[in-house]
C-alpha cells in the first residue's frame, strides 16, 4: 500500500536553457513536503547540456 502523506513529486526544469536556444532540456525529479514548503522550489543543479550549474525551478 502507498503511504499517505504530505510529500509530493515535483519536476525541476532549467531556467537558462530556454534562453540559449540549444536543443534538449535539463529536468530533475525530486520530492518536497507541500505542508512545509508551499512556494515553488528553486535549486541550483547541474545542466549536462550547458556543462555548468544553473538555477532549476519547479514546474507544474
Amino acid at each position: 500500500m502507498a503511504k499517505k502523506g504530505n510529500r509530493v513529486q515535483v519536476i525541476l526544469e532549467c531556467t537558462e536553457h530556454k534562453e540559449t536556444g540549444v536543443a534538449g532540456m535539463s529536468r530533475y525529479i525530486t520530492t518536497k513536503n507541500k505542508k512545509n514548503t508551499t512556494e515553488r522550489l528553486e535549486l541550483r543543479k547541474f545542466n549536462p547540456v550547458l556543462k555548468r550549474y544553473t538555477v532549476h525551478k519547479e514546474i507544474k
